[in-house]
């Protein structure tokens, strides 16, 4: 799900310097050549982390610099278009996406498109409601890193007229704590709602929250009070910040304190949800209350001790659909009602596998032996299953395995890597018709290939032997390059094989 904020002009952001450092990571100016500083983070061209799109600078007055530029995806024939940033394996990161569309395309309605995060769809961006009222759309999402890198994709889908866009793209590193109670290996954490409740200040973010997450104000008709003490966010494995436990909500002595939050329905799913409280009275043996939480009638939490120090309870896994009621029932004789300061809901995202590492090297390395691959060439070449590369098929289950590679005629240029070896689970092998160039290389491991169109192109050297040694290779086509040798009696002998040498080669059809 999205979530909005009015972020066109500069008085919601605030400038004073501070002493917090940065976020650990990456924030990327999507389309920019320029460095900006923005609430004192730097954010940094996108370039080097992608290789695809257009850029474009937005003429709206008064707009803040990381919005007024974009990078939207014209070419209709690629499947996805990938940034690729490194990460430390096994790390945790915040992912977030923004994105304002400022009519870059001489249209009135933004495009709808998805998100991809490595192998699995992530959402499905429509920012339509938001630009039509003024407020920018961004996204967020906890993943952990599988590999060495972590892909952040577009893809265009059945709803997508024109170009998919984005104005910023942030990637911050988180502590090990936060959010530990998921198994990040089999689900991510996407954000559906994140609340500073009885504020209607403005956001809360960096340098109040180290990782730069948006605790939007949310007030409804339930009474606010102040608070008279300090939390220390360290103490809470989710790290809120000090500023969202400012304010907070209550009710009268006795009386349950009822919640309808988010003020969305949700789409029925498993639901990660961290809820934050603190008797916000100054500090003194008195200074604690008792109630307990359920949601949507459910038990969330029973008797729960709120003390001047905060506390944090959250439930994983947890079911929800439609509107969401959190009620708070103070226990008996306390003198105070129950209150609540902050929360989050994620929705437990699960995680659509992944693509043999192997395998996964063995793409790249391909890519980057031509010259001009394929421009969806980048990210998992495999996932999700409608946004393969191009030219690309794979089994499915999960761990995909590359089986077919068809990039016939598609004016390659450059050199087969010898990283192809890598795809063991590869059974057609279709190069023909381009420019490549250089020796064949040695193939000897894939044992389960049974065609290889290698034909029309510029290769030279001498015949693989390595071929002769797959008893599965029925199919051969090597005509029109510069090649030459002696063809493995092995082949010539193989009965059943299609083998297709000549013309445009010079070999000895001698064993």
């Amino acid at each position: 799900m999205f979530l909005s904020v009015f972020f066109l002009c500069l008085a919601f952001i605030p400038l004073a310097l501070c002493a917090v450092p940065p976020p650990t990571g990456f924030l990327l100016n999507c389309g920019s050549t320029d460095e900006i500083v923005t609430a004192n983070l730097k954010f940094v061209p996108d370039e080097g982390f992608i290789s695809v799109g257009n850029s474009s600078t937005l003429k709206t007055p008064n707009l803040l610099p990381i919005l007024s530029t974009l990078r939207y995806f014209p070419d209709e024939s690629a499947k996805k278009y990938c940034y690729v940033i490194p990460v430390v394996k096994g790390g945790k990161y915040l992912i977030k996406t923004t994105y304002y569309y400022g009519g870059f395309d001489g249209g009135n309605q933004p495009p709808v498109f998805d998100q991809i995060i490595d192998g699995s769809k992530w959402s499905t961006v429509n920012t339509t409601g938001d630009y039509a009222n003024g407020l920018t759309s961004y996204y967020e999402i906890v993943v952990a890193a599988m590999g060495k890198t972590i892909s952040i994709c577009l893809a265009r889908n059945e709803m997508t007229v024109s170009s998919p866009f984005i104005t910023a793209l942030e990637l911050e590193n988180m502590d090990a704590s936060v959010y530990n109670s998921t198994d990040l290996t089999k689900h991510a954490l996407n954000v559906v709602a994140r609340h500073s409740f009885g504020s209607n200040d403005d956001i809360v973010s960096f340098p109040d929250d180290p990782y730069n997450r948006f605790w939007q104000p949310f007030m409804d008709s339930n009474p606010v009070v102040e608070s008279h003490s300090n939390i220390t966010p360290s103490d809470f494995w989710n790290m809120p910040p000090l500023k969202v436990f400012n304010s907070a909500m209550t009710t009268s002595r006795g009386k349950t304190l009822q919640l309808l939050w988010p003020n969305v329905s949700l789409p029925s799913s498993n639901y990660y949800i961290a809820l934050y409280f603190q008797d916000n009275r100054t500090p003194s043996p008195y200074s604690w209350r008792v109630f307990s939480v359920s949601i949507n009638g459910h038990k969330f939490f029973n008797n729960l001790n709120v003390t001047t120090d905060g506390v944090m309870v959250y439930g994983a896994h947890w079911p929800l659909s439609g509107l969401t009621e959190i009620d708070m029932m103070p226990g008996d004789g306390i003198p105070v009602g129950p209150v609540i300061s902050a929360g989050e809901i994620f929705q437990m995202l699960p995680l659509g596998g992944r693509t043999l590492t192997r395998d996964v090297l063995g793409m790249e390395d391909l890519a980057r032996g031509f010259n001009n691959p394929p421009s969806d060439w980048s990210g998992d070449p495999c996932l999700p299953k409608n946004h393969s590369w191009t030219g690309v098929i794979c089994t499915t289950g999960k761990l995909a395995r590359v089986v077919t590679l068809n990039l016939t005629k598609l004016g390659l240029a450059g050199s087969l890597s010898p990283s192809v070896a890598n795809l063991t689970a590869l059974t057609h092998l279709w190069l023909g018709g381009n420019k490549l160039s250089g020796p064949i290389p040695d193939m000897s491991e894939m044992n389960e290939l049974q065609s290889l169109h290698l034909e029309d192109n510029d290769f030279e050297g001498s015949f693989p032997e390595s071929l002769g040694q797959l008893m599965n290779l029925q199919e051969i086509y090597l005509q029109n390059n510069n090649l030459n040798g002696t063809v493995p009696g092995t082949l010539q002998k193989r009965l059943g094989i299609n083998l297709k040498v000549s013309p445009g080669n010079h070999f000895s059809m001698l064993a």
